[in-house]
């Protein structure tokens, strides 16, 4: 058997209420001065939140409204916070200055903002050209957000494993939040239908294994139960855990920073190569080194599941995309995109969005 897992957590989990607000503060900057330069990272513990990092920008940011509007999109009581109108909301801590002046030397002129390694990945497994066990559990907590029962509360985690030798579900694991006037027992027959209706939207089998909440009660989660922080759900943001990860988080950074649009760039590039029929499944490697405007190195593994030869796929890529940092935030539009749409949910395998494209 040959069993891999993915795993996808819900926009009321610590980590992704920290993506939500450094996103939206990367958003609202571009918005206003599409030169803005933002590295900005979020921790939440309790009700008090700390927004770190360097903003240089002509736009100051309302950072209060910003967590306000993410708090406002998933839901005050949901996360535990009461009434906003009733209770009082977050302590907001800022800890941010400019972006350092060495750094903006090579950005300026075109250079990489960063220096690190980008991974894409795409798989013909699924519509989206993502891991199917990934999609599964992001599409079981997209059903979930939208169940119109009271029960449910903001925090969840969806774990999915998959035989890809039998091409079957294996175990299907969620640990839901929910109120505190409720039991397991009360919601599980819920919960596996969702369980169930995810799967088949993927025409997948549903006599797997069902696990909810099994270490019991989940009432009290979110900021209160654990220490959230930026980027630190990389597997959720990306492909689940199937394919390398870089070692940069993509939100609360602008395009110039490379972890970001190059993690966009290389998605583009392994979908197309897929897409087109090249390969069955396809992984893009892109290296860069700061203030250096091209690659360092480009690296393309079809795990032998090529229709054409690695050569002429290595010709069209080469051929086809500019890698500059600046050629990606031009060629894919990053100064308008709208990242608020990418800090929950994962970053790929959505409409709408120009690396999906």
């Amino acid at each position: 058997m040959r069993i891999l897992t993915c795993e996808q957590v819900s926009e009321g989990h610590p980590d992704k209420i920290c993506d939500q607000i450094a996103d939206a503060i990367v958003t609202d900057c571009l918005k206003h001065d599409p030169d803005s330069r933002v590295a900005i990272e979020c921790l939440i513990k309790d009700r008090h939140i700390i927004i770190a990092g360097e903003l240089t920008s002509k736009h100051e940011p309302d950072y209060k409204k910003l967590v306000n509007d993410v708090f406002e999109k998933i839901g005050w009581e949901k996360m535990g916070y009461g009434n906003p109108a009733m209770y009082a909301g977050p302590d907001i801590g800022l800890l941010v200055k400019h972006q350092s002046p060495d750094i903006a030397l090579g950005v300026d002129k075109g250079g990489a903002g960063d220096q690190g390694i980008m991974y894409g990945y795409a798989t013909n497994e699924t519509p989206e050209l993502m891991p199917i066990p990934f999609m599964v559990a992001t599409r079981f907590l997209q059903i979930l957000k939208n169940h119109p029962s009271r029960m449910f509360r903001a925090d969840a985690k969806a774990q999915v494993s998959y035989d890809y030798d039998t091409g079957r579900i294996t175990t299907f694991l969620c640990s839901v939040q929910h109120s505190p006037d409720v039991e397991v027992a009360d919601f599980r027959h819920i919960i596996e239908s969702i369980m169930v209706l995810a799967a088949s939207e993927y025409v997948l089998n549903t006599d797997f294994e069902k696990l909810v909440n099994p270490t019991g009660r989940f009432v009290i989660g979110g900021s209160f139960a654990d220490c959230g922080v930026t980027g630190r759900k990389l597997a959720c943001d990306t492909y689940g855990g199937i394919g390398h990860i870089g070692g940069g988080a993509l939100s609360g950074k602008d395009p110039t920073k490379v972890d970001r649009s190059a993690a966009y760039m290389a998605r583009k590039i392994a979908r197309d190569i897929v897409l087109s029929g090249y390969a069955d499944k396809c992984e893009v490697q892109l290296a860069y080194a700061i203030g250096v405007t091209e690659p360092v190195s480009v690296y393309i593994d079809l795990f032998g599941t090529e229709f054409q030869n690695p050569e002429f796929i290595r010709r069209y890529v080469q051929e086809n995309y500019h890698l500059t940092p600046r050629g990606i935030i031009r060629e894919l539009g990053l100064l308008q995109v709208d990242y608020n749409k990418t800090s929950t949910y994962g970053h790929f395998g959505k409409q709408g969005l120009p690396w999906e494209m």
